[in-house]
């Protein structure tokens, strides 16, 4: 409880930093980094396609997050009576579930640099280690969103290919078979391109970070410089 006394009393709301790059920028990280894990985290997708019997049999294979798509079976009901239950191929957690773990570390990281920027700047500029820090935290979080986004990227690319009506109706031979419904993918779409836009604005906000830094800042600025040019 004194902790907490003492934490909340060094506290002091400053909303000056918002209206600097180096605060926007952090809001604008915080925001899409969300959208980049909530359009991946938490999605469900199905595709269908029919057998053509005398009565059409639909047949549905769910999918979704984290895409171990060998655990997903579905049920095939053939014309003459038998069935068979077969299973999506292609295990893709790793990209996904690395690509949600980066989003969500990096929404806590800008939480917690928001919250420093506008109640404790005091603190984190009190002294050289708060921006070197800073800097070094979001340059490798640049350097994950780069990573993550284009392992996800090639990962998504193959989860189309997995669920691809096209492909799965194969599975139904002898029987006549067509496609009813494609897997909606507008959301996973979107959560490469927000993954890809973190990695910008994360990389671009190293620049301001930087300027806070003793490496851009001259260690020892000229003396005297406005009082001119000594004669004797």
């Amino acid at each position: 409880m004194e902790i907490l006394q003492k934490v909340m009393s060094g506290f002091s709301l400053d909303l000056g930093p918002v209206k600097e790059p180096l605060g926007f920028i952090r809001i604008l990280e915080w925001v899409f980094t969300i959208c980049a894990f909530a359009t991946t985290g938490g999605y469900v997708g199905s595709t269908t396609f029919t057998i053509n019997c005398e009565s059409k049999n639909d047949i549905t294979a769910h999918f979704g997050y984290p895409f171990r798509l060998p655990s997903q079976s579905y049920d095939i009901h053939h014309c003459n009576g038998t069935k068979n239950t077969t299973f999506l191929q292609g295990d893709f957690s790793s990209s996904a579930e690395f690509f949600v773990s980066v989003g969500v570390l990096g929404f806590l990281y800008c939480t917690f640099t928001l919250i420093l920027y506008l109640g404790y700047q005091h603190v984190y500029r009190e002294s050289n280690r708060g921006p070197t820090f800073d800097l070094i935290v979001t340059g490798i979080f640049a350097f994950l969103w780069l990573v993550c986004s284009s392992a996800w990227g090639k990962g998504l690319t193959d989860v189309k290919y997995a669920t691809n009506p096209d492909k799965l109706i194969d599975h139904c031979q002898p029987d006549k078979c067509d496609v009813k419904s494609y897997p909606a993918m507008g959301r996973l779409n979107a959560s490469v391109l927000f993954g890809f836009l973190n990695l910008i604005l994360w990389a671009g906000n190293c620049w301001f970070i930087y300027k806070e830094t003793p490496f851009h800042k001259p260690a020892n600025p000229p003396p005297n410089a406005e009082e001119g040019v000594s004669t004797s």
